[in-house]
């Protein structure tokens, strides 16, 4: 498929998603929601892709939805060619599909590892997209804004859920409820993104973090991504551990455990097949 407000590249066992409405902020539209929500549904059902980078093109990340689409009441309507050009996908996802909700729920349920290259400005239903990403990397010219309030409205796309779990239940009131902007120093001190780079070395940054964890047994990361996420909502440290061990067992028995026992006796490279 190609698409029209975004960009998917691959290099090697990586793909980049690159949200390509610069002139709009890459603010989400009908169109940009649904070949989002079709985009992420591609690279996690891609048997090659070991993991996957999401970033903006310019100067922003994204600044969210597009308000333009709620300034009448024809923009409450899809038009022709928003979207309406890509058939859904016959999966089993339901809820939210085709729209940045969609998406979010995929990245969480994929099983390959999701980075957000945050290269600038993320806002609105757009930071609660990168919360549900399993890693951020930030620029030094990053700035996060749960702005929501001050459009007279509440976070959604998952960000009441994702924010606390995060940054911790006090933290997340208060960028909630004040709807203040803060620096990508300061997202990286309360945890919010795991390093800040400069600007010009983010890429490269975060492309040799998804390369490092593309390396790994594929097996191995999805299942570890499931267990880290059912971790999040368990309160029994018995339950969890009882999930570990299930997938443990299974992946005692998987040709690349054996490899990477092998490799580590050999004193070689490890060469992992998914099996």
């Amino acid at each position: 498929m190609a698409y029209k407000s975004l960009i998917l590249e691959k290099e090697g066992p990586i793909a980049i998603v690159t949200l390509n409405r610069p002139d709009a902020g890459n603010s989400f539209d009908f169109r940009l929601m649904v070949e989002f929500d079709d985009v992420i549904r591609v690279v996690g059902d891609d048997p090659d892709v070991r993991a996957v980078i999401i970033t903006g093109a310019g100067k922003h990340f994204s600044t969210g939805i597009d308000l333009s689409m709620f300034t009448d009441a024809e923009g409450l309507v899809e038009k022709e060619g928003d979207g309406a050009d890509i058939s859904p996908a016959p999966d089993d996802q339901t809820y939210g599909k085709g729209t940045i909700v969609g998406g979010a729920i995929r990245i969480m349920n994929m099983s390959k590892p999701v980075i957000a290259a945050i290269n600038g400005a993320v806002a609105g239903a757009a930071f609660s997209l990168a919360l549900a990403c399993d890693i951020r990397i930030a620029s030094d010219r990053a700035r996060f804004g749960m702005v929501f309030v001050k459009r007279g409205i509440v976070p959604d796309t998952g960000g009441s859920f994702n924010l606390p779990r995060i940054v911790g239940l006090p933290k997340a009131c208060e960028l909630i409820l004040t709807g203040d902007t803060i620096d990508a120093a300061e997202a990286e001190r309360i945890g919010l993104v795991s390093k800040v780079v400069p600007h010009e070395e983010l890429m490269t940054a975060v492309k040799e973090l998804a390369g490092k964890i593309a390396k790994n047994p594929p097996l191995a990361v999805k299942m570890a991504k499931a267990d880290l996420h059912s971790a999040m909502a368990e309160t029994d440290i018995i339950e969890q551990m009882k999930r570990e061990e299930a997938s443990q067992s299974v992946l005692l028995n998987t040709k690349d455990f054996v490899e990477a026992a092998t490799a580590f006796l050999e004193k070689r490279e490890p060469q992992f097949k998914g099996k």
